[in-house]
């Protein structure tokens, strides 16, 4: 299993204004006293972190990303913070290295980058404690299918690296790795862009990236501009997958063993 994609953070950063739009209001779904240890899972550039630590005053922060690029770009924003944030460069489809439970989990825009939810919930059941909140949102079911579309006319026809879960999916696959109290329903969220190079911008830094990774660098320009002409307005058409759950009092993850029936 190779690792995740690194990305240019410094790009995403200036155009990420609709995903820290989202994780705004992500972030006013979580209840927080203020001294909690909370998990940005896919915190990248830090905007969102940004916000979250600002909530906890008395708690802190694990900022973890699959990108070292996004984690040094957060340590930027977040440095006034100090030691109540902490940096940690790992893969959300793997068993975190995290020694402590956690009290919560925040996640925006990460969790469709990842191919198996399955091990991605049991992955975040392990680091949460018994009663602690996960409150995440991500691309769904329909997310991005204008571009989906025109991706399976060019090319070689990949679509992308994405997983477009249903609630009714998610919710299945929450419940089986010991979540309950689980709540997931879709948003449509129609994002207008500016035509020609902002368009072009986010395409490429946003979304296209794992294709321009498989591309020549000559090609990689021309298959942004390919994409971009094709759309039928200059707006990309996302759906949002929102997720609010907690993690039942008791949880089996892969590392904890069956408990006896007797």
């Amino acid at each position: 299993m190779s690792g995740p994609r690194d990305w240019d953070a410094a790009t995403y950063d200036r155009v990420a204004d609709p995903m820290t739009r989202w994780g705004a209001t992500v972030l006013d779904r979580l209840p927080l006293a203020g001294d909690e240890t909370v998990l940005d899972a896919g915190c990248g550039s830090g905007r969102v972190t940004e916000r979250l630590a600002r909530l906890l005053p008395h708690g802190r922060v694990i900022a973890l990303d699959g990108s070292a690029a996004m984690l040094d770009e957060a340590r930027i924003r977040l440095a006034p913070f100090g030691p109540r944030v902490e940096y940690l460069l790992a893969d959300l489809r793997r068993p975190l290295p995290i020694a402590e439970p956690v009290d919560a989990i925040l996640s925006t825009a990460t969790f469709h980058w990842l191919p198996d939810h399955s091990a991605l919930f049991g992955n975040l059941a392990m680091v949460l404690r018994p009663g602690g909140r996960l409150v995440a949102q991500c691309g769904g079911a329909g997310n991005i299918a204008s571009v989906v579309a025109i991706l399976a006319t060019l090319g070689d026809g990949w679509t992308g690296p994405w997983t477009f879960a249903t609630p009714a999916e998610t919710r299945a696959r929450l419940e089986a790795a010991g979540f309950a109290d689980i709540d997931t329903w879709l948003k449509p969220e129609p994002t207008p862009l500016e035509p020609g190079p902002p368009l072009e911008d986010f395409l490429r830094t946003v979304i296209l990236g794992d294709h321009l990774a498989r591309l020549p660098a000559a090609e990689r320009e021309p298959f942004v501009r390919a994409v971009a002409s094709r759309l039928p307005r200059p707006e990309i058409d996302y759906v949002r997958l929102n997720i609010n759950a907690r993690r039942a009092a008791y949880s089996r993850g892969p590392r904890e063993p069956a408990r006896s029936s007797r």
